[in-house]
């Protein structure tokens, strides 16, 4: 028997271990990013351990998850925690039915800082991959990440919960496809590279723009967000040139004064006649508010802006009923699915004992005879499929016996049947 076979199916539970922007902040989560050199080194730690059957995680910048399927998973948990420096106050331990709870309302969006954002959703998917990859993952996480992530999608497209932009950035981003009826081909510039301007150039990665211009009072910095993007880093003192070649300016520096002026923008704009359009959504403001009486320009400051992502933030908070119904019903399949499971263990056991003695006996009956006469095909096949008909006629009651049992919650029929018929020796409890 190998190390990890048998422990009756009530122990053979999820429990995890979370570390989230609810407790900890960006720091602590940080430095557990920091763990023994990434997921897949620390689930193959995890899963030396004998005592755990089964692990997976979700590292993102916002969390730490460890799930494990084990016989003593808080208490393994809790050593875990202890061994890897995790502070108390930062901590939770969930049960079996919290831990899945909690796994589906995160690929949901429902855990997430940004309620219903769409990113965790991939990098849910991505982990459990990861995961699966290290051999990790066993029947009992592979259902509960399998389920996840299907309800990740399900709540995404019954329900209204991922739309409408709420951060700053793509609601600037999304307001300029409004005006510009679509981003497709124009010139953008962004003056600010720090976390709004990234917000706002992250946003416009997949809109088929002719060109990004990237200013930032820090030249490095501007060129490692073009890069990222594919755009061009401008010098700061070069915007005012640039702004002539910009079909949609947005402005997000940290800086104190204005940035660009009424002249700045008469002086760019002489030499063409199309119009553009101005967003900023610095604080405070880095666009000479007097810009609007150039026929030219159209100007949206940050209060705008704020007051549409508050509107969709209402929106989605809307949706988060219908999101729990969903969640509910889909925690009750779950159920009954490793209820299921728990009865298929057992049955599968039986049907392999039974088959085992079966074909042994047909190959005794068939020697005997054989020793009297030439068996032909006909004969083999009659008494191939007397023995299996016996033997399914055998199992079809207990079958029914045995999933009747797990829909009901009874584990101590379900283990005095593996123990009466030693199907523990089968390894039917194993991954």
């Amino acid at each position: 028997m190998g190390s990890k076979a048998i422990i009756t199916h009530h122990m053979t539970e999820i429990s995890s271990m979370l570390i989230t922007h609810v407790t900890a902040n960006v720091e602590d989560i940080e430095k557990l990013h920091a763990w023994h050199g990434g997921v897949d080194k620390i689930l193959r730690m995890l899963h030396a351990n004998e005592q755990v059957l089964e692990c997976a995680m979700l590292m993102t910048c916002n969390r730490v998850e460890v799930y494990v399927v084990s016989p003593k998973g808080s208490k393994m948990l809790l050593k875990f925690a202890k061994k890897m420096n995790v502070p108390d106050r930062i901590v939770d331990f969930l049960d079996h039915e919290e831990s899945i709870r909690h796994l589906i309302r995160v690929a949901s969006g429902m855990e997430s800082m940004i309620v219903g954002e769409d990113q965790i959703l991939g990098q849910v998917k991505d982990l459990y991959n990861i995961a699966k990859k290290t051999g990790s993952t066993g029947k009992m996480l592979d259902t509960a990440f399998n389920k996840a992530i299907h309800v990740g999608k399900r709540v995404r497209n019954e329900t209204a919960i991922n739309k409408g932009s709420v951060s700053i950035g793509s609601a600037a981003v999304e307001l300029a496809e409004e005006v510009m009826v679509d981003l497709k081909g124009k010139t953008v510039m962004i003056i600010g590279a720090g976390e709004m301007g990234t917000l706002v150039a992250k946003a416009l990665a997949n809109k088929n723009i002719n060109a990004l211009y990237v200013a930032n009072r820090t030249f490095e910095r501007a060129v490692e967000l073009a890069d990222e993007l594919s755009g061009t880093a401008i010098a700061y003192d070069m915007i005012s040139d640039y702004i002539g070649e910009s079909d949609v300016v947005i402005s997000a520096t940290a800086a104190p004064h204005l940035v660009i002026t009424k002249d700045i923008i008469e002086n760019s704009l002489s030499e063409r006649d199309q119009d553009i359009l101005l967003i900023d959504i610095a604080n405070p403001r880095d666009i000479e508010e007097s810009v609007v009486q150039i026929q030219a320009v159209k100007l949206f400051n940050i209060d705008s802006l704020k007051s549409i992502s508050e509107k969709n933030l209402r929106k989605r908070r809307d949706e988060i009923p219908r999101v729990k119904k969903i969640i509910e019903e889909e925690m009750e399949l779950l159920n009954k699915q490793y209820k299921r499971q728990k009865a298929d263990k057992v049955i599968a056991g039986l049907y392999n004992i039974i088959e085992e003695i079966r074909t042994t006996q047909r190959d005794v009956a068939i020697n005997k005879l054989s020793a009297y006469h030439n068996l032909g095909e006909i004969e083999r096949e009659v008494l191939n499929d007397l023995t299996h008909s016996v033997a399914n006629k055998i199992l079809a009651e207990p079958t029914k016996k045995l999933r009747n049992a797990a829909e009901h919650d009874n584990e101590l029929f379900l283990n005095t049947v593996a123990e009466l018929f030693e199907l523990n020796d089968n390894k039917i409890d194993e991954k």
